[in-house]
């Protein structure tokens, strides 16, 4: 019997949603990838893209939006900050919310944890409005059908299930 590496039981596997709907958005998201690996983070696996309305706005350009799965050695708030470096990186600018980006990156579940870091960083774990979210919940089902909800518990077919039908209608996978 091998043992496994100490280093390995520390690593989190984590659902990160990243967005676009400024500039080439397809570009933006690869681009925040392979700087994520740059940052020592594995990605287990990939979401197809997905074209939205902009929320809350659908005037705003649409978004291009992907889930990913990694592996990470990060705590949280150090993920965070990894992943707002990236959209700084990318140009995002922050002067209003929800206003149009380069890039968005949101850390939709980190490990099944429930955490809520009332900071500066305000980090809610799991993402507050995910089960909102048409943009997150579509791709997330894509790449893990028994993903189960850390805090509601309700799995995803459900939250899925309690979308506006025209959330869905107006997803689409490109």
């Amino acid at each position: 019997m091998i043992k496994q590496d100490t280093l390995e039981n520390l690593a989190k596997i984590v659902y990160l949603g990243i967005g676009s709907n400024l500039g080439n958005k397809c570009e933006n998201i690869e681009v925040a990838k392979c700087k994520l690996l740059l940052h020592g983070i594995e990605i287990l696996k990939c979401s197809s893209k997905h074209e939205t309305l902009s929320w809350p706005n659908p005037k705003n350009p649409k978004f291009i939006n992907i889930v990913i799965k990694i592996k990470t050695f990060l705590p949280p708030l150090k993920l965070l900050h990894v992943c707002n470096q990236i959209e700084t990186e990318l140009g995002r600018k922050r002067f209003k919310k929800n206003e149009p980006r380069t890039c968005d990156i949101d850390i939709i579940d980190y490990d099944q944890k429930i955490l809520n870091y009332k900071n500066k960083l305000n980090l809610i774990l799991p993402h507050p409005k995910i089960s909102l979210r048409n943009f997150v919940l579509m791709p997330l089902f894509e790449i893990t059908k028994k993903w189960i909800h850390p805090e509601t518990k309700k799995n995803i077919v459900s939250l899925i299930d309690l979308l506006d039908i025209n959330d869905i209608r107006t997803i689409k996978k490109i």
